[in-house]
């Protein structure tokens, strides 16, 4: 398995942009799907984005299709999540997510590895 660790969350006015890291730790990154996932306050955790191993597929929720953009650097260990145009219902906290082998469209607990999470907050 491997451990991850989310950053780059923050707070930012609507229209505002926000880049979240997540690093890996361990073997084999580049064989796992990698997913960013959200939940709001009183909301159920949903899927936002993945992207394939070992890279170039990605899945996107259609509220965010356009205005985010998922990518990794296997190299680094690292996937991102780039957030643009932001709207105050992309409020919450933001974990990422690694499905070994995995196309990462599966149910949450398919995934081997969670994050701590990342609180992103979007003012109107």
């Amino acid at each position: 398995q491997v451990q991850l660790a989310e950053s780059g969350g923050g707070s930012v006015q609507a229209g505002g942009s926000l880049r979240l890291s997540c690093v890996a730790s361990g073997r084999s990154f580049a064989s796992y799907a990698m997913g960013w996932f959200r939940q709001a306050p009183g909301k159920d955790r949903e899927r936002v984005a993945v992207i394939g191993w070992p890279g170039g597929t990605t899945y996107y929720r259609d509220s965010v299709k356009g205005r985010f953009a998922i990518s990794r650097d296997n190299a680094r260990n690292t996937v991102y999540l780039q957030m643009n145009s932001l709207k105050p219902e992309d409020t919450a906290v933001y974990y990422c997510a690694a499905d070994y082998l995995g196309n990462g469209l599966g149910e949450a607990h398919d995934y081997d590895s969670w994050g701590q999470g990342t609180q992103v907050t979007v003012s109107s």
